[in-house]
């Protein structure tokens, strides 16, 4: 009974309470060129056009989050008003706010995934817990560049892993069902949404079947790609944008400017040791992984910035999982 006990509260402070502090250093211990957004009192006019007048979601949930913070601490809690403005703006304690509770989420997803099929050594519970803590660092890292979006969307995102690997194993109808209900809301978070179904078509789509005219699991994935196409469409013609699809166009920049190249170069690494880790079956489902999320990866080479390694945040905890799961044996059939 006392072992169980014990493993509950450091499963609590592993999974919960030491990422969220790690993530608060990350908001307040730190700070980057990226540091302006503490000193803006409400939600950026820019979240609200180009390409981010379409996050409807995160923009929403800014908006009524400061509010709500800002009254709390009005009528509530003033006498830590000042402590609180001196750390930033209520603003910026709201997008933090959101941002943590995401991400807490995301990490009892991770621990999920963690349990549902461990590979050899994950089966020690002391290894998993590292391996955990390893793809949270991850995510930490990547917050010197704080936005409104990004947390949302990586929960969104594991939640999608945790579905397919669950419809991987029981074939459960409502696991299909439920990952494509998470792709359609998460589509109003961040277009990363679509790298769900690039998990889904590495994780059954077998380029051997398909040589032999054998399309098993094509129906499905065609399925995900209109989940994903409908909101996606239909945001951009409910919410009219001159520049509907982009910011700017980067491409020469990510490979002239020595900070973006590094950036890069943190993506490839990190993702290689994920890979190294892999066994045979997680190795071929990070290469086909890659080969499905070419558009992706043509995206932000076009329109992001290297520099900003959050971008690559998707790719790098899909090979901690593929590095993690075990796929041997497992072989998708109807």
């Amino acid at each position: 009974m006392l072992k169980k006990n014990d493993e509950k509260i450091n499963g609590f402070l592993f999974i919960i309470v030491l990422p969220f502090l790690l993530f608060a250093m990350s908001y307040y211990g730190f700070e980057s060129s990226y540091v302006r957004l503490k000193t803006m009192e409400k939600a950026p006019d820019f979240m609200f056009s180009s390409v981010y007048a379409y996050r409807v979601i995160p923009n929403y949930l800014s908006v009524h989050v400061t509010d709500v913070v800002t009254f709390v601490v009005d009528h509530h809690f003033s006498f830590l008003k000042g402590f609180l403005l001196k750390q930033g703006t209520m603003f910026y304690h709201s997008i933090f706010l959101i941002n943590s509770f995401f991400f807490v989420l995301s990490s009892i997803i991770l621990n999920l995934i963690f349990k549902l099929k461990p590979a050899g050594i994950l089966l020690n519970l002391n290894i998993r817990r590292l391996i955990h803590l390893l793809a949270v660092f991850f995510i930490v890292i990547v917050q010197y560049v704080p936005t409104n979006c990004d947390s949302i969307a990586i929960f969104c995102y594991l939640l999608g892993v945790l579905l397919t690997l669950k419809y991987l194993q029981s074939r459960k109808p409502v696991d299909f069902i439920m990952l494509c209900t998470v792709i359609m809301i998460s589509t109003l978070v961040r277009e990363t949404s679509c790298l769900n179904i690039s998990f889904f078509a590495a994780v059954f789509i077998d380029f051997e079947k398909l040589k032999k005219k054998d399309f098993t699991f094509i129906k499905e994935t065609l399925f995900l790609v209109l989940v994903f196409i409908v909101p996606y469409a239909g945001l951009r013609m409910m919410i009219h944008q001159d520049l509907s699809f982009v910011e700017g166009i980067y491409f020469l920049a990510n490979f002239s400017s020595p900070f973006n190249i590094s950036g890069l170069l943190f993506g490839i690494i990190s993702l290689y040791f994920s890979y190294v880790l892999c066994n045979d079956e997680g190795k071929i489902l990070i290469k086909k992984y890659l080969f499905f999320s070419i558009p992706y990866l043509i995206m932000i080479a076009m329109v992001g910035l290297f520099w900003e390694v959050r971008l690559f945040l998707p790719l790098i905890l899909t090979g901690i999982v593929a590095a993690s799961y075990q796929f041997k044996n497992i072989i998708p059939n109807r």
